[in-house]
């Protein structure tokens, strides 16, 4: 253990901001308090403690920090009763600091070594300066001061996450820094202030109301006694699962950089620098795979064939067969005869890659595209490293069914624009647009950019409907899908029984029970991985064979096969079954949307966009600025709000009536969200699309996309439920608007009388959200 004064601020600088006192007497006051409580035979060795601390003359005194060597015997017996026994203090990083945390001066070696080897300020991870190191201590000072006077919790904990590049590695190790103040006394001086919740509540969360609360608190009315214990952990692996989770939450539009980002985590993952991971999802044109896009620049299979420019023909024809028979396959080495035996291999042999391994990844039973594993060394241990990585496959499987999305969304939307006119609505703008863009422009100046589309001031109405529970729905067929195609594979053993007497037989017929077993739960992406090796490596040769040598059987085993074709077999009814019912609820809507343009339109021209989702989504945009030549009136807004609110119900009904059509039931929600500022959008050339224009534009984007899953205040009700309609508003004038809207359609028997208003969950970066919740009659007919 290490009794030299270790001081955190990365500028050994004393800035706290509150007296302290290093004292033992909080810690004396624990150990009696669990002399008193315990029960076991730890009552001896507490006593024994206490004893010892009484005993010392000098353990009330204000002790310094570099003083600590004194009373070592006394740290040491601390670190005894603060830590489990096993560990070894080597590889324990533990140590003791001042109340607030500024000096540490007691340490385990590993602490003590960890500290000397990469302190760049532990409380200055990712702080510039030591102002801000001050903004984290003051943080720490209140957040204790508030729990212990006045009860009130906060959101931000006394946990640092501290990064660095392990010198031997390479690679980046994280570290959470976690601060235990259990032993810290605060002694209040004077009267204490009267709190109310209400009133610091704003400032409880962030670094920007700490000088409000200064000036509530001062801390000169406070001193700290006792001393802090502060533990760091290895979070490295836990923290690159979550920053691949964070890429595919939060990925900003380079797809490129996206991909980067999650191969430096699936490096972190391995953890051996000699590792490298390749990703290439099964993009596709007309059923032909295709390599020339910015996702597939992150294969190195892809990257070398370029760089040596090899025949992207012979690559698409690889890919074209093994996405037939997609299985894992690795060369720990790869030599001259394995590139006789695989041409492809070639270009990594010129690269100088040593080992290469492709893996499918498996998105819904569905394989879309592979993650490559290699090293310009040789590797052995393939099933050691992927053990590691499997938790991080259903993330990666993801990843790659979003490029594909994505790419299907580019495709769709570079046809939509480039060969279906733009909505009347808003052509004319671009037709004023290209003509002052060809009226000024200059053909001798070819970085010449055309003028942005712009409106200004349009209220935007945001609508969705979305099929409840798709997820699980999917994962339900899944399961159904799969029991039918074991029962049916048990079925055919039990068959052949009767003519073949093979022990095997019933080795397979046990195995299927205990896949029907496993199937019952939740299924992962290694399952049916799993699953599909069972069925490609044991049961279809098994099959085969007797197919193919006992004729008598073949009619039992060819009913089998026929079960495993996915447009009419068995084995995927249940799927079939629920994207033709998700397909039919959705051409639904989309239907209805297209029959209603013209009385969308009647009215006031406006911009109408849907998207498609698991259900729909739409964006409406009305204002003065995409039709200059009529007046605007705010009369139009609530005309078309009012509208957007009766064609909700419109909607609710016909999904509803489509329950005696639909294969799997089947239900859908509906959602609005009011805005009542006017806001300004913005043509994006590059994507092909209005977006919001300015900083506070974007808050509308942000919630709107996380207000469908909201859950009620205080209970885990989700604010969408079936056969409802769902409002979610800011301003209390906006309920009053649509109390008006729902009044009137109650009347009019198309809403049911159970308005309710409801408070929602804080959600990340919203707070005060509020909503309308309303049920649609369905004992009226839809009209359309």
């Amino acid at each position: 253990m290490h009794t030299e004064v270790i001081n955190i601020s990365k500028n050994n600088c004393t800035i706290c901001q509150v007296d302290m006192c290093l004292t033992f007497n909080p810690f004396v006051e624990h150990l009696k308090e669990r002399v008193l409580t315990e029960k076991t035979l730890k009552t001896e060795f507490y006593k024994y403690v206490l004893n010892k601390f009484e005993a010392d003359p000098c353990i009330s005194l204000d002790i310094q920090p570099e003083n600590a060597e004194g009373f070592r015997e006394s740290l040491e017996l601390i670190y005894s009763i603060l830590t489990p026994p096993i560990l070894n203090e080597k590889e324990f990083y533990w140590a003791l600091s001042t109340p607030v945390p500024e000096k540490i001066f007691f340490s385990t070696e590993a602490f003590f070594n960890f500290h000397s080897s990469h302190h760049s300020g532990l409380y200055a991870v990712n702080m510039p300066d030591d102002e801000l190191f001050t903004q984290r201590q003051k943080r720490f000072i209140y957040n204790l001061i508030l729990e212990r006077m006045y009860g009130f919790s906060t959101v931000l904990k006394n946990e640092l996450l501290y990064s660095y590049v392990d010198p031997e590695t390479k690679l980046t190790r994280f570290y959470s820094i976690f601060t235990n103040a259990e032993f810290v006394k605060i002694v209040l001086r004077g009267e204490l202030p009267e709190l109310k919740f209400e009133t610091i509540e704003p400032y409880l969360n962030d670094f920007e109301g700490i000088e409000i609360l200064e000036r509530i608190l001062p801390l000169s009315n406070f001193m700290f006694q006792g001393f802090t214990v502060i533990t760091l952990t290895d979070v490295t692996l836990s923290h690159a699962m979550e920053s691949i989770r964070d890429e595919l939450v939060n990925h900003s539009a380079n797809e490129a950089e996206q991909y980067e980002h999650i191969i430096s985590s699936l490096k972190t993952l391995s953890e051996d620098p000699c590792i490298e991971f390749g990703l290439l999802p099964f993009l596709k044109v007309n059923n032909q795979p295709i390599f020339d896009t910015a996702e597939c620049s992150q294969s190195v299979i892809i990257s070398e064939a370029k760089h040596f420019n090899a025949a992207e023909e012979t690559f698409q024809a690889l890919a074209f067969d093994y996405n037939k028979n997609p299985k894992p396959v690795f060369f720990n080495t790869i030599t001259d005869e394995k590139v006789a035996k695989f041409p492809f291999l070639k270009v990594l042999k010129e690269a100088r890659i040593k080992s290469y391994g492709i893996f499918p990844v498996y998105y819904n039973k569905k394989n879309v595209g592979i993650m490559e594993v290699y090293s310009y060394n040789e590797i052995a241990l393939y099933e050691k490293l992927l053990s590691k990585l499997q938790n991080a496959m259903p993330l990666i499987a993801q990843l790659l069914q979003n490029s594909i999305d994505q790419f299907d969304e580019r495709l769709e939307k570079v046809i939509k624009e480039k060969f279906t006119s733009l909505q009347p609505s808003v052509q004319w703008k671009f037709n004023e647009v290209a003509w002052n863009y060809l009226k000024t422009g200059n053909k001798k100046n070819k970085s010449q950019e055309i003028e942005t589309v712009v409106f200004n001031n349009v209220y935007p109405l945001f609508g969705a409907i979305d099929i409840r529970n798709s997820t699980i729905e999917r994962n339900t067929a899944l399961q159904d899908d799969l029991k039918a195609l074991m029962a049916t594979i048990i079925k055919t053993l039990l068959t052949l029984k009767e003519h073949i007497h093979l022990n095997l037989i019933d080795n397979l017929i046990y195995k299927c029970k205990d896949w029907e077993q496993k199937i019952s739960g939740f299924i992962t992406t290694n399952d049916e991985l799993t699953l599909d090796s069972f069925l490609e490596k044991e049961v279809n040769p098994f099959f085969n064979y007797f197919r193919e040598n006992y004729p008598e059987e073949k009619p039992v085993i060819d009913a089998y096969f026929e079960c495993l074709a996915e447009d009419t077999g068995i084995a995927f009814a249940n799927r079939r079954n629920l994207e033709n019912s998700m397909q039919l609820i959705n051409n639904t809507i989309n239907h209805y949307l297209e029959l209603v343009q013209d009385d969308v339109q009647g009215s006031y021209p406006c911009y109408f966009e849907k998207f498609r989702t698991d259900g729909v989504e739409y964006d409406i945009y009305i204002g003065q600025s995409i039709s200059p030549t009529r007046a605007f009136d705010v009369l139009y807004l609530k005309n078309i709000r009012l509208w957007q609110l009766q064609s909700m119900a419109e909607i609710a009904k016909l999904t509803h009536e489509l329950a005696g059509q639909i294969e799997r039931p089947l239900e859908t929600t509906q959602l609005i969200f009011i805005h009542s500022n006017a806001i300004d959008i913005s043509f994006r050339n590059d994507e092909r699309r209005f977006d919001v224009e300015g900083a506070y534009n974007i808050r509308y984007e942000i919630i709107k996309k996380r207000i469908d899953k909201v859950l009620i205040a205080g209970s885990v009700e989700r604010l969408t439920q079936p056969g409802k309609i769902a409002m979610v508003y800011f301003n209390p004038n906006e309920a009053a608007e649509y109390h008006e809207y729902i009044k009137y359609l109650q009347e009019q028997n198309v809403l049911n009388d159970d308005l309710e208003y409801l408070d929602l969950e804080e959600l990340q970066g919203v707070t005060g959200l509020k909503a309308l919740r309303v049920g649609v009659n369905y004992q009226t007919a839809s009209s359309k």
